[in-house]
């Protein structure tokens, strides 16, 4: 995972508008619903794909979507991260494009079968 720029110590979060802030976007390796095991791909061509993260908090306008649920995001359709700590939890945060969720669950997913040949 490509580290942020800086950390900062805060004490909480507002989404403004309708904006969605997640944490957990996973750039790691993928293991698959059958079991392979997929090596990370952050930063490659075969890498383009869309990526589940969890919702952190969302802004007042923001109707859609609830905190702690988890969205799946259009490649390249968020923010790059920040690295924050808020009441002693360190995490990255990142901004995601509203309008590019294509799916939305109550549940963390436990497998990411999203294999594609496009580059």
């Amino acid at each position: 995972m490509a580290t942020s720029v800086f950390q900062q110590k805060i004490n909480s979060i507002r989404a403004l508008h309708n904006h969605i802030i997640v944490k957990d976007m996973n750039f790691n390796e993928r293991t698959l619903s059958s079991g392979i095991i997929l090596a990370s791909d952050d930063g490659k061509s075969q890498g383009i794909r869309p990526r589940w993260a969890k919702v952190y908090c969302v802004g007042p306008e923001q109707k859609e979507i609830k905190p702690n649920q988890w969205v799946y995001v259009e490649h390249g359709r968020w923010t790059r991260g920040v690295d924050v700590e808020i009441e002693g939890e360190s995490f990255t945060i990142r901004r995601v494009d509203g309008d590019c969720i294509l799916l939305v669950s109550d549940d963390e997913p436990t497998a990411d079968d999203t294999i594609s040949d496009k580059v």
